[in-house]
């Protein structure tokens, strides 16, 4: 009786619903289409908070920008706005239940990533653009909060760390065969290859970086004991594209990136100490600043600029002299540098940046894509960045969050006994380390497509020092999670 009484709402649930459909569509509203999304949607944020959080994952690479939402500010749709619901929900629970695991919370990453956020927000406070950095922050705490806090929980199914992964790497490989395609219909030219890649990439250098990012990944699977010869040849595949998309989205930053990257692997497989690294990592800052004269003489004499000829685009890369792209660079690194001197405490406030790089810019810096407007981007830096929004201690607390983070990945990968967690531990610490080599040079923390592996790279990290270290040889759940 109690089950035709409950096939009988639901039969009179879904009639009810098609005959509003009919009524909607006759009137032309076709909105109410996304009832059904919205409905799964609110049901996955109430009953499956895993399974929103690997949906997010799987759309970030196919988010659309829109520039401009009102007042000024953007949205990355339709990822921010569930990212937004996900960091609600989550909030919700966690103050009902009045317990999230302690592990986490104490873990030295944790620790140094609350320090951080919590000057971010110190300097929304003391901010020349409240509203600007008010949005700044509350955008960074939804992606901490979903793809750090709640990816903790959700890689205590260790399977989730590799569907994690593999939710961001399948769409982010049809984004580079759409972008390869594309790319075709204008003969490979160098400059179609800063915006074939929209509306998915805003232009190639973000391209380029998050394709590095996960480059390493892809490969650290290949390890694999645990998958088919047929599923690494499917591997070898996404390998292969990945590398046609890297190589042709002329993103020089991406390429140093990977070589930073391989060196870093080739320390740890020949278990370098660190005390040697050390003196070395000395001796070069002492040969830098020493030569510093002779090296920039160097510089000044490579005349390279861009170019659609592979060889000589790699040449261009340390042209200070003459190439647009490394000068503009130049030109906000020193604007940040003199926001930062007259501010250095607090900073302009988190996202300020291009709001008053403007009038701190040098004329004899200005090269011919500089604006008087401060309208075209950040500093082009994660770390100058950082410094000129939110003080000293807005790039040290960073620094500690890249600092204490290597320390640990290198530490546990030493430790870890299991093939299979080591693999996508070693796979992101390379990944990690192109974003970091490449946030010299430009700075994406601020969109969805590179905060959710980096925050994500962080909660693996931390997920398999928590609950993963002691496995011997499988992904396995371990017993009692």
């Amino acid at each position: 009786m109690t089950e035709r009484i409950s096939t009988k709402h639901l039969y009179l649930i879904v009639g009810a619903f098609l005959a509003m459909l009919g009524v909607a569509i006759g009137l032309e509203q076709f909105w109410f289409l996304g009832v059904p999304i919205a409905v799964s949607i609110i049901a996955l944020a109430l009953f499956r908070l895993d399974l929103l959080f690997l949906l997010i994952t799987a759309l970030t690479p196919l988010s659309i920008s829109v520039d401009d939402i009102g007042g000024g500010f953007g949205l990355h749709l339709p990822t921010e706005p569930l990212m937004f619901g996900l960091m609600l929900v989550f909030l919700i629970r966690v103050f009902y239940d009045g317990h999230f695991d302690s592990r986490v919370l104490k873990h030295p990453i944790t620790l140094v990533l609350g320090i951080n956020m919590s000057w971010i927000l110190i300097t929304c406070f003391t901010s020349e653009e409240p509203l600007v950095s008010a949005k700044f922050f509350i955008s960074r705490l939804w992606f901490v909060i979903g793809f750090y806090f709640i990816a903790t929980q959700v890689f205590r199914k260790p399977e989730n760390i590799t569907r994690f992964l593999w939710l961001y790497i399948v769409p982010l490989t049809g984004v580079v065969v759409y972008t390869v395609i594309m790319h075709a219909t204008h003969q490979f030219e160098e400059k179609p290859a800063h915006w074939v890649m929209q509306p998915f990439f805003k232009d190639h250098t973000i391209y380029g970086a998050i394709l590095a990012m996960f480059y390493p990944v892809v490969i650290a699977y290949l390890w694999s004991r645990k998958l088919s010869i047929n599923t690494k040849i499917l591997i070898g595949f996404v390998i292969l594209i990945l590398t046609l998309g890297i190589v042709l989205s002329y993103t020089r930053a991406a390429w140093v990136s990977l070589a930073v990257a391989l060196v870093l692997l080739l320390v740890i497989l020949a278990r370098v100490r660190f005390w040697i690294l050390a003196v070395l990592g000395v001796a070069v800052l002492v040969g830098l600043f020493t030569f510093q004269d002779e090296i920039l003489m160097k510089l000044e004499k490579n005349r390279q600029d861009s170019s659609g000829d592979l060889a000589e685009h790699v040449n261009s890369i340390s042209n200070v002299a003459t190439d647009a792209s490394n000068l503009e660079r130049i030109n906000r690194w020193s604007a940040a540098l003199r926001m930062f001197s007259e501010r250095p405490v607090f900073g302009f406030g988190p996202g300020s940046y291009k709001f008053h790089y403007a009038s701190y810019q040098h004329s004899s810096q200005l090269t011919i894509i500089s604006t008087n407007f401060g309208d075209l981007g950040n500093a082009h830096s994660e770390y100058f960045g950082p410094l000129a929004e939110t003080g000293v201690l807005g790039l040290v607390t960073f620094l500690l969050i890249i600092g204490v983070t290597i320390y640990y990945y290198v530490i546990l990968y030493q430790r870890v006994k299991s093939r299979e967690v080591r693999i996508p531990l070693i796979g992101t610490l390379l990944g990690f380390t192109t974003y970091i080599t490449h946030g010299f040079l430009n700075n994406f923390l601020d969109l969805d497509k590179a905060s959710v592996p980096f925050w994500g790279f962080l909660a693996i990290l931390v997920a398999i020092d928590v609950y993963h270290k002691q496995q011997d040889d499988t992904l396995e759940e371990p017993a009692g999670h």
